[in-house]
């Protein structure tokens, strides 16, 4: 039971590393999305411009949420 706690952080740091990695890249908001938008869409994802910031903005708060308690 305790290995499975171990992955399931690992893949949640991963993820959240992940998503802090794209997000905090130095590319324009705009070019991030369409790359986001673009990889959802190849796995039959769709979602409008409204969808998608509440998308990113979720992601953000994620992360924030994760630095804050972190520090």
């Amino acid at each position: 039971m305790k290995a499975l706690n171990y992955l399931v952080a690992f893949l949640g740091g991963v993820a959240i590393g992940s998503a802090a990695g794209i997000l905090l890249a130095p590319e324009k908001g705009t070019d991030t999305r369409e790359r986001i938008a673009e990889a959802l869409r190849k796995r039959g994802i769709r979602l409008n411009r409204k969808d998608m910031n509440a998308l990113v903005n979720d992601i953000s708060e994620e992360l924030a949420n994760a630095t804050d308690e972190n520090e």
